[in-house]
């Protein structure tokens, strides 16, 4: 376990380790330009007074594009780099509203949710739909306009143990942005929430950075770790031994899909990972959500995942109590 305390920014004395048992398509690099002072990213969420992303009472940043395409992602609309629109197809009454005030004056087509074809995400058709059913996903901010919000709540943050942190999409895609944000912050604690899927030299910087890291191990086994989630499975376990091998404090996450990683060999390779680290927060168990689905098709994309929905997922805890690792479940 760690001497450092997941709860302090990098810089400020630390205090007791923090210690929660009680089971409860290419790398990804820079997109930005090299210069913190002029980097804008693409947000697609900023969610306030979330309790789950990290210790305290937290902002989470929602970065978007993601070079994994994981079967059960339940954020879709983080995929793609760009922003796009959202459209509640499900509520959608067809009243052509948006398609009066869209600049591209396309027609509705026969039997679905109007969408232009080569939609810009102008934001046009946005405040006409009377339902609020269409929204854009994606928001471009400077590093300067971001920190200034962020560091508004500084307060409530050392107030409460908590801070910001950085997730997705993949945030390490945006990584030049993302490091010109954290470098205005005010004495806050900050975390990334990561797939680990990134060059050598940009997750170094991260450890240096972030004051928490949190990583998931999604498949352990190279050949299913790429038919589930799209991507080579070698960087992402270099940079687990990168986490257990250092002084940056770090959780190891593990999303449990039926009929995909939740078996006993899953766990004893996460066990073997992390065992001796010394930075070891603890592992997060985090069970498969059924509703990872909901919002494929706001985004016109299809769910179809090649597991078991339904099945429930096994869990091998005693491979982590009997080598006294820490881990919480989410369930």
């Amino acid at each position: 376990m760690s001497n450092a305390s997941p709860l302090q920014p990098k810089g400020q004395a630390a205090t007791a380790p923090h210690e929660s048992c009680g089971f409860q398509r290419g790398l990804a690099a820079p997109a930005q330009a090299r210069n913190g002072a002029t980097a804008v990213g693409i947000v697609f969420d900023i969610k306030e007074f979330a309790v789950f992303d990290g210790p305290g009472i937290r902002t989470t940043v929602f970065m978007k594009g993601c070079p994994l395409r994981c079967q059960w992602c339940h954020n879709p609309e983080g995929l793609s780099p760009k922003p796009q629109l959202m459209v509640s197809t499900a509520a959608c009454v067809h009243c052509g509203a948006c398609e009066r005030a869209c600049p591209l004056g396309a027609e509705v087509p026969t039997g679905g949710c109007w969408q232009p074809k080569g939609c810009t995400a102008c934001g046009a058709c946005v405040p006409a739909c009377r339902g609020g059913f269409r929204k854009i996903a994606g928001t471009a901010w400077t590093a300067e306009d971001l920190a200034a919000r962020l560091n508004k709540d500084a307060d409530v943050f050392r107030a409460t143990g908590g801070g910001v942190t950085f997730s997705g999409g993949e945030p390490l895609l945006q990584w030049d942005f993302v490091s010109g944000v954290l470098d205005r912050l005010a004495g806050v604690h900050t975390a990334v929430e990561t797939s680990g899927f990134t060059t050598d030299a940009v997750f170094a910087q991260v450890m240096e950075k972030l004051d928490l890291v949190m990583m998931d191990w999604k498949v352990s086994d190279p050949e299913a770790h790429r038919r589930y989630t799209g991507v080579d499975q070698a960087p992402i376990r270099r940079h687990a031994r990168m986490l257990a091998a250092g002084d940056t404090p770090f959780i190891l996450r593990m999303p449990i899909i039926p009929g995909v990683n939740d078996e006993r060999e899953h766990f004893e390779t996460v066990a073997e990972l992390v065992k001796g680290a010394k930075s070891l927060v603890r592992v997060d168990v985090l069970p498969y959500q059924r509703a990872a689905g909901a919002k494929y098709d706001m985004v016109g994309r299809t769910y179809a995942p090649e597991f078991d929905e339904a099945a429930a997922p096994k869990y091998f805890l005693d491979v982590f109590e009997r080598e006294g690792i820490p881990c919480q479940v989410f369930r």
